[in-house]
């Protein structure tokens, strides 16, 4: 398999510190991409741009809370000042913290949206116009958003966390309108049970017990497997756009 179309290409990866997002940034380095390990652990991204480096990799390790609009505009000039433009993204970073509706926490509901979905736009904001730029100059440009399969299939009490993915699977669905006619790829990928921190983020003790249970019945993919799916789709021809795509363990329904 070809994955020469990601040699020397700029790749930003937020939640780069831990699970998809950090897969995906050793992976787009292994392939020769120089990459942007965006997130909020400092000492989790030095270790990992070490590692990239160690094994031959280009990495830039850049603290940053994209729920902070202040904050991703500081990590958008320290990128373009060490890297220039970016012409691959990847919108990794996400919280899943499920409880019943009627607990009201407004807190989560808050943090899940901030991150979710307020997150994901403050980065595309910030690097839409590289990728543009990057494609009017016939270079291939690509957004990545992780969403979730729960973006169309209902878990009791992950209402909201389902509700943020399902903003995020349509904002990916209307964004191709405005960018693919400029030469864009937006790819959507929404996994189901995949083996991240994620699991760790439940404080509902019940709910815990039943994502582990679901976990032990029906198996899970591991961060590597959805890497793998992104490098795939970010690195065919440019006028191929993978635009949606759902990865589940073969036992999940």
């Amino acid at each position: 398999m070809s994955y020469e179309n990601l040699q020397d290409r700029t790749a930003l990866v937020t939640g780069a510190a831990s699970g998809i997002g950090e897969a995906t940034a050793r992976l787009l380095a292994a392939r020769g991409a120089r990459v942007v390990l965006l997130a909020r652990r400092t000492e989790r991204l030095d270790g990992l741009a070490a590692k990239i480096g160690a094994d031959g990799g280009r990495a830039l390790a850049v603290t940053a809370d994209i729920t902070d609009q202040a904050s991703v505009d500081a990590a958008a000039e320290r990128v373009h000042a060490a890297y220039g433009r970016v012409d691959l993204v990847v919108n990794s970073a996400g919280v899943m913290l499920p409880n019943p509706v009627t607990e009201a926490r407004t807190d989560e509901w808050q943090r899940m949206l901030d991150t979710n979905v307020a997150g994901a736009l403050r980065i595309i904001g910030a690097f839409t116009p590289d990728l543009i730029e990057a494609a009017a100059q016939g270079g291939t440009a690509d957004l990545v958003n992780i969403s979730s399969i729960g973006a169309h299939i209902p878990f009791t009490d992950y209402a909201v966390y389902g509700a943020t993915k399902a903003a995020l699977t349509y904002l990916s669905e209307s964004l191709r309108t405005e960018l693919g006619p400029r030469d864009v790829r937006v790819t959507n990928v929404e996994p189901g049970f995949t083996d991240t921190e994620l699991r760790g983020h439940v404080d509902n003790e019940e709910l815990s017990e039943q994502l582990e249970g679901m976990f032990g019945a029906v198996g899970s993919l591991a961060s590597d497997d959805i890497a793998d799916l992104i490098a795939y789709a970010t690195s065919r021809p440019r006028h191929v756009n993978l635009r949606q795509l759902i990865v589940l363990p073969t036992r999940q329904a």
